[in-house]
């Protein structure tokens, strides 16, 4: 491996060649950047990546000429762009974004990473953001990283050695941290009723934001609860600290956190830095069904943005205009309906932050379907829980026209009427 400058490093990139981005805290931006100041001297660089955080430069003027993002899970920094004629987003499970990377798909010529620096054994680690980033290593024709000593180091797969690295540089500045906000009376509402949905011995798949803290915050007084996910954030930290959260239950990595990323606070990456513990893997191993099924109880708690009469879920786009992504969704609400007594959950607040309710008699024009009304078993808002297993149409309508916002029940029902008298 050879240490050398940001500008050296990026000299890797050639013209017409796919380059991928590490994403999330791990996201490494002084490459980033320094590849986007070559935008004079190359053309048409293919970007892969899912969410990154940081200013995306090559979203924007002028170094969106040289630049075009594909994009498999879209983020705000390059949400605007994904939704013009320059960019444009993948619609792909996070479990199968690793077959993107087969020489017959989209091959990567170049990988940019951010690493911890190498052990006694050469070993660099991947950090908090495993998911895709250890198949774009082992497929890619050259890695360029960027060395942090800030960087976990993780246990688990997510590790690269030096002799694979083509260049470093050496960077010495905080990873991406989110820190949490204050949860509101609602989002205490929602957690209550998703976590009395929760059994003890569960093994606990959730994402990010204060919906999964509050139901986190609601569990005091559950027990051996594990945790298989995607990712998780602080709010697992006070459970494992009061023992509420043991893993001794589940049959896959017994007693360990699996996941393949994590995203949260520095108290977050202080704890799982060189913690056997947690167990970081690529998103095909945490997010393939098969494995998810085999723990007990799988209980998936996942979000939407609009949920229409008759269940269908879309959760990556507000009409056709592409907001997050399909991610890790229908992965594990597979996985949580085919796992013995799993409950899969869809939790959410009842309207937007406009008062426009969620729950709506069709799904906007150009909406995607990420999970289809035949997964559907819970859904969570803050006036209670339904379950739609096993329920026919009009019994799915009047379920969830019972945790609709009330101020929206009237035109919800005459929707329903209309939709199902002619029957």
């Amino acid at each position: 491996m050879r240490i050398t400058t940001a500008e050296e490093a990026v000299k890797t990139v050639q013209s017409n060649e796919r380059v991928f981005f590490q994403g999330a805290a791990m996201t490494p931006n002084e490459l980033i950047d320094a590849l986007c100041e070559r935008h004079q001297e190359l053309d048409n660089i293919e970007i892969i990546s899912i969410h990154t955080e940081g200013d995306a430069k090559y979203t924007k003027l002028p170094y969106s000429d040289t630049f075009n993002l594909n994009s498999c899970f879209v983020g705000g920094n390059v949400r605007k762009y994904v939704n013009t004629q320059y960019g444009d987003y993948i619609p792909i499970f996070l479990s199968e974004i690793h077959l993107l990377f087969r020489p017959e798909n989209l091959p990567l010529d170049v990988a940019f990473v951010q690493v911890s620096p190498p052990d006694k054994h050469g070993y660099c680690s991947l950090g908090v953001s495993v998911d895709v980033a250890l198949p774009a290593v082992r497929t890619a024709k050259k890695i360029v990283a960027q060395i942090n000593p800030h960087v976990p180091r993780t246990h688990g797969t997510g590790i690269v050695h030096v002799d694979d690295i083509e260049c470093a540089i050496e960077v010495d500045r905080p990873i991406h941290e989110h820190t949490p906000v204050p949860i509101s009376e609602m989002e205490h509402r929602i957690g209550a009723h998703v976590a009395s949905l929760i059994e003890d011995g569960a093994t606990l798949q959730m994402g990010i934001g204060n919906i999964p803290n509050a139901t986190l915050a609601n569990l005091n007084n559950h027990k051996r609860l594990g945790i298989h996910t995607e990712m998780f954030s602080d709010g697992v930290l006070p459970l494992l600290e009061s023992g509420v959260i043991s893993g001794v239950e589940k049959k896959i990595k017994r007693g360990k956190i699996v996941s393949c990323f994590a995203v949260g606070s520095r108290k977050l990456y202080d704890f799982i830095d060189d913690n056997p513990i947690c167990d970081f893997r690529d998103a095909a191993y945490t997010n393939d069904t098969a494995r998810i099924r085999l723990n007990p109880k799988v209980t998936a708690i996942n979000s939407a943005i609009e949920i229409d009469l008759t269940g269908q879920v879309c959760a990556d786009s507000i009409g056709s205009y592409q907001f997050s992504g399909v991610g890790g969704q229908m992965d594990f609400i597979r996985g949580a309906s085919l796992s013995e007594r799993g409950k899969p959950i869809f939790a959410m607040s009842s309207v937007t932050k406009k008062g426009i309710s969620k729950i709506t008699p069709f799904l906007q024009p150009g909406a995607g379907v990420t999970t289809t009304r035949a997964h559907m078993h819970y859904v969570a808002t803050e006036h209670g829980v339904v379950n739609l297993f096993g329920k026919n149409l009009q019994q799915r309508a009047k379920a969830l026209i019972s945790i609709a916002d009330p101020a929206h029940q009237e035109t919800l029902e005459r929707a329903a009427f209309e939709r199902f008298n002619g029957k």
